[in-house]
């Protein structure tokens, strides 16, 4: 019923559009009005009102779903999507693998290929890659399993996605592969396996062997390990120290190596897949030693006839004795007594060394001083005598045995050959040879031969280093 009390004026002039200030919108319009009263509503057609509690806005709102045939399904789709196919009339969701039905088992995976992965695999750490594709008639999976056979530690590898990795494999074995997709709701079967494929790495590490020393050098044997399915190309030796390498069967010769140094070695295999681990060390060897009765040349020292000195130092320790040869030429003329060169160890006189000597010919041709008798030298070579002819020599050998034993006294043997004042009578040489006694222990490491005057010219010491084998 109509207020009474609400009465018109006749005659009242509103204006148009109504002033919000007299409870109007000033609009001309609806559309107008609406959008003077809420937020912009042009272009936002299908949006929705929404607030945060102090300013509104339009929304799209959430769609659960959309629904279809199969080939309707959204042309670009995110992970999450849910689609209603109206063909199988179920729902699908949709993951980055595809769409999957909800609430189903995993599709047996389809098209499983394994690769071997070689390169840098160490022996019996073999490895595959194995890819598939993921089945579509089930549920999306939520971890796919691959089963290698024959069977392997651990027995089964997983991964999200393909392709899944497969390591620890025997060197060359061949295996083939399955794969499985589980879920929530369900395990599927296996794929058909896959085609053998072998897998193949680095070599095994060969066995060493036995290293012989040589001069400057060395030969390392080994037993070669499995090829790790790969055929070997190379196999090479590596001295500790130095890292001096040789290649080829065995035994491996290895060049460069200092004479008188200790070495080990090792031996490697390599193959297209790389380099195997080393084998064992060798047993230590000293360059430079030869095999038994097997003379090695160490160092020499020439007269220049104007030295009254020759020195050899830095005796390297590492032969079973030392042999000196020495060649005396003396220029002195007719008549004069030749020269005498007196030898001492280790640059002084030991003590308590004996010789004893046995003489064929005219006179000695060389003494072994008692320390004793306050001479200063080991022993004295007398090359020459009286009446002899100008340019006469004479030749010698010295043998030190034990010469590097620090708790054994050495030993030694001379033999010495001097032309003699015979020369006029027919007795042309005078031999003489005997055997040396020094108590001292102390290791040889130098010997200096010292002249009565100046070397002559083309007096020659050469000192050899017998070895074992």
């Amino acid at each position: 019923m109509a207020d009474k009390n609400f009465k018109v004026k006749t005659g009242l002039t509103l204006p148009s559009p109504l002033p919000v200030d007299q409870g109007g919108t000033g609009q001309t319009s609806t559309s107008n009005t609406l959008n003077a009263i809420l937020p912009l509503q042009t272009s936002n057609s299908g949006k929705v009102l929404s607030t945060d509690g102090t300013n509104t806005s339009w929304i799209t709102p959430s769609v659960a779903y959309t629904r279809g045939a199969t080939a309707s399904r959204p042309a670009s789709p995110t992970a999450g999507d849910l689609y209603y196919n109206t063909d199988y009339n179920y729902f699908e969701s949709y993951t980055a693998n595809g769409w999957f039905p909800i609430a189903a088992a995993p599709g047996v995976p389809t098209s499983v290929v394994a690769t071997n992965t070689p390169s840098g695999r160490a022996y019996n750490n073999g490895r595959s890659s194995v890819a598939f594709s993921i089945g579509t008639s089930g549920g999306a999976p939520t971890s796919l399993i691959v089963t290698p056979n024959p069977a392997t530690s651990p027995t089964t590898f997983t991964g999200s996605s393909s392709p899944i990795l497969v390591t620890g494999l025997a060197s060359s074995t061949s295996y083939t592969y399955t794969v499985s997709a589980t879920s929530p709701y369900g395990t599927s079967a296996a794929s058909s396996a896959s085609t053998a494929v072998t897998a193949t790495t680095v070599p095994q590490a060969p066995t060493i062997g036995t290293a012989t020393p040589a001069d400057s050098s060395a030969t390392v044997a080994y037993t070669a390990g499995a090829t790790g399915g790969s055929t070997v190309t190379a196999y090479t030796a590596t001295s500790s120290p130095g890292g001096f390498t040789g290649t080829g069967s065995s035994p491996i010769t290895v060049s460069g190596l200092t004479n008188g140094t200790a070495y080990t070695f090792t031996v490697t295999a390599t193959n297209a897949n790389g380099t195997s681990a080393a084998s064992a060390a060798s047993n230590s060897i000293i360059a430079n030693i030869q095999v038994t009765n097997s003379y090695v040349s160490l160092a020499t020292a020439n007269g220049t006839g104007s030295s009254i000195t020759a020195t050899i130092s830095n005796i390297p320790q590492n032969y079973t004795h030392l042999q000196l040869r020495y060649w005396s030429h003396d220029t002195w003329a007719p008549g004069a007594i030749g020269s005498v060169y007196s030898l001492r160890i280790n640059g002084s006189t030991a003590t308590n060394y004996r010789t004893y000597t046995n003489f064929t010919g005219v006179g000695p041709s060389m003494t072994f001083l008692d320390s004793g008798t306050g001479q200063t030298a080991l022993m004295n070579m007398m090359f020459g005598n009286s009446n002899l002819p100008a340019n006469s020599g004479g030749v010698g050998v010295i043998d030190f045995y034990n010469y590097s034993n620090t708790t054994y006294k050495k030993g030694g043997k001379f033999m010495v050959a001097n032309p003699t004042d015979g020369y006029y009578t027919g007795n042309y040489w005078n031999l003489a040879n005997g055997s040396l006694q020094w108590n001292d222990t102390s290791a040889i490491t130098s010997l200096t031969i010292t002249a009565d005057g100046n070397f002559s010219t083309n007096t020659y010491f050469a000192l050899y280093g017998i070895g074992t084998s």
